[in-house]
């Protein structure tokens, strides 16, 4: 089985992508929406949260993602400090989640592929690419908020034409390349390159 990560920065679309996949029956494994799971229920990562960020991060067992982000958005080390608490356990979730699959390749998302060293446990990395000015209307749009909160957003992750070289495969996303048809290429693509990898085996 082939393990694929998918990533591209704030607004690029990668949920968009993901969902495609999902509608031709490859499993789908969301990092983000995992870590926010964790961050709830591991009582260990919780007591760590609350002991780097105060008592204030949790009401009634929920997570204050308001007050939590309002610290760590403008903060760079306090945003490591995060990373380094949530992000070991959100791995080893994907690790335990990918052992569980079946299907030829699964699929790995993650908007921190490469800031959360999630790359090592891939074969291959997507990356969903986006112009600068699309991606901003999109988060704008998306989470009704200004253009300054966007872009301090998309400062705390690595720039897009870097991350983009870094990836194995790049799928556009620019309103103008249909997706759909992307999608379909890289698909047939895993498929044959599972295939050969158990020839060799």
């Amino acid at each position: 089985m082939l393990k694929i990560g998918l990533t591209g920065g704030i607004g690029s679309g990668k949920s968009t992508v993901a969902n495609i996949f999902k509608v031709l029956g490859i499993p789908v494994f969301d990092a983000d929406s995992v870590a926010k799971k964790i961050m709830e229920e591991d009582e260990q990562l919780m007591y760590s949260i609350k002991k780097e960020f105060g008592d204030e991060t949790y009401q009634n067992g929920k997570l204050n993602r308001k007050y939590l982000a309002g610290i760590v958005f403008h903060d760079a080390y306090k945003l490591e400090v995060l990373n380094a608490i949530v992000h070991p356990a959100t791995i080893k979730a994907a690790a335990l989640w990918m052992e569980q699959q079946q299907a030829p390749y699964v699929i790995k998302e993650a908007a921190l592929m490469f800031e959360s060293a999630s790359a090592a446990g891939v074969d291959y990395i997507i990356g969903v690419y986006a112009p600068k000015h699309i991606r901003i209307k999109r988060v704008m749009e998306r989470d009704h908020v200004g253009r300054e909160e966007v872009i301090a957003r998309m400062d705390k992750q690595i720039n897009e034409e870097i991350k983009m070289k870094l990836c194995d495969f790049v799928i556009i996303n620019d309103e103008q390349q249909l997706l759909i048809k992307q999608v379909l290429r890289l698909h047939e693509q895993f498929f044959a390159l599972q295939e050969r990898s158990t020839v060799i085996k």
